[in-house]
């Protein structure tokens, strides 16, 4: 395991690996205003241990990667695409797999159009298609309407994490039991949740960030892609996993089918009990699909 700051324009971005540099290349993509360290240790060590060589980095305006005022600084999805294919060249990779959680389901996305030479294969999870405005839907939730697309609309977990995370904390430990109910809130009883588990990989993140008690808030700020770049998805070509997980409150399960079926190349699984977290409880049977993946489209 080894770090490297990266350049991607006029900033730098943490980044870190797991495995063997001589196995096929894996990038992981994390959700917004979350680290690389999104990505628990032990589930990018299993992905390793399957044979791949996993590379996971800090977005920009997170951890230790450049953190700027973004009214003064601001930046779309084309540009954190770009980060992601700048850490690929940091590292020396040609063409990865690509694997993109929520936020970094629609970075992904982006980088299926815009840099599609550089993929081996795609996965996107908890997440919903460039046809989807989350933003207006949380809206419309909020105001007690029905979203415009017919889908499920974020549900009630998620709204109350929304609230607790806007919830000032006095201190680190009261920082970290914030942040450890938010993530029990978002995973749902569907499957084990260890809350000293958490506690632990949250003290890491805050020690990752410099000791900055603050979550990352950036990425509220940005703009979704236009809704017509859907369109351009059918042209994807590379292998596609589309995984969605039974009880995610922010996507609900129907977005992963509906995310599916704009890609050709796409297939659809689901991660039973699952919702909007990355417990341990869910690392085994994420990563065995993940893998199959990779491995299929070798």
């Amino acid at each position: 395991m080894s770090e490297r700051i990266v350049p991607s324009g006029d900033v730098e971005l943490w980044s870190d690996d797991f495995g063997d540099p001589a196995d096929p290349a894996l990038l992981l993509v994390m959700g917004g205003n979350l680290s690389a360290l999104g990505w628990p240790d032990e589930f990018a060590r299993r992905l390793a241990d399957g044979g791949l060589h996993v590379i996971r980095y800090d977005h920009r305006d997170t951890g230790r990667s450049t953190t700027r005022d973004f009214a003064a600084h601001p930046y779309g999805f084309g540009e954190l695409a770009a980060d992601a294919v700048a850490v690929l060249d940091g590292w020396g990779v040609d063409r990865a797999h690509v694997v993109g959680l929520s936020m970094g389901a629609t970075i992904t996305q982006v980088i299926a159009l815009d840099h599609h030479d550089r993929l081996s294969s795609l996965t996107m999870l908890l997440g919903g298609g460039l046809d989807i405005d989350f933003d207006a839907n949380i809206e419309r939730v909020m105001r007690g309407e029905p979203t415009l697309d017919g889908l499920p609309g974020p549900q009630q977990p998620f709204l109350d994490a929304l609230a607790l995370m806007n919830q000032p904390a006095e201190g680190r430990a009261a920082e970290v039991a914030k942040r450890v109910s938010k993530w029990r809130i978002l995973s749902g009883t569907g499957v084990p949740f260890d809350d000293a588990e958490y506690a632990r990989w949250e003290e890491r993140a805050i020690d990752h960030a410099g000791g900055v008690l603050a979550e990352p808030y950036a990425h509220y700020s940005l703009t979704l892609p236009p809704p017509s770049r859907a369109a351009e998805l059918r042209e994807v070509t590379v292998p596609t996993l589309v995984i969605q997980a039974e009880h995610d409150p922010i996507a609900p399960a129907p977005h992963g089918k509906h995310l599916a079926g704009l890609i050709p190349t796409a297939r659809l699984a689901e991660i039973p009990g699952m919702g909007h977290a990355l417990p341990s409880s869910v690392h085994g049977p994420l990563a065995e699909v993940i893998l199959a993946h990779t491995r299929s489209a070798a």
